[in-house]
């Protein structure tokens, strides 16, 4: 399901979410890109795709299937210890989810990119 075009709202408030991360690389623009932005730390390397959240509050499993096309994209990249791929969600109201995409499905993170303890994954 496409979104529309760039979320500049959300990418401007995720910044310096990610700057508390690492060094922050904002990716190209077209229709064709993966992530929207890149964070470099020591470990792990984060490729994170920012996007709105009509539905924030939405239970993971219709999260994984509202955003499938965004998710199978992001697992185009490959992902080890060293390497996440990450799905970062903001309602209208500046509510904000994060979520580890795995090779099976989603785990919910903490801005830090911590699990958290209630997460649940969905496919």
């Amino acid at each position: 399901m496409s979104r529309g075009p760039r979320p500049h709202r959300a990418l401007a408030e995720a910044m310096p979410i990610a700057q508390l991360r690492g060094v922050v690389q904002m990716s190209g623009l077209g229709p064709e890109r993966i992530f929207d932005i890149s964070i470099v730390s020591k470990l792990p390397i984060t490729f994170a795709r920012v996007m709105f959240a009509p539905q924030i509050l939405a239970a993971i499993v219709e999260i994984a299937d509202d955003f499938k096309d965004e998710i199978t994209q992001l697992r185009i990249i490959a992902r080890d210890a060293a390497i996440t791929a990450e799905l970062w969600l903001r309602s209208k109201h500046g509510t904000w989810r994060f979520f580890l995409v795995t090779a099976t499905g989603l785990v919910e993170i903490d801005r830090e990119g911590k699990t958290l303890p209630a997460s649940t994954t969905a496919g």
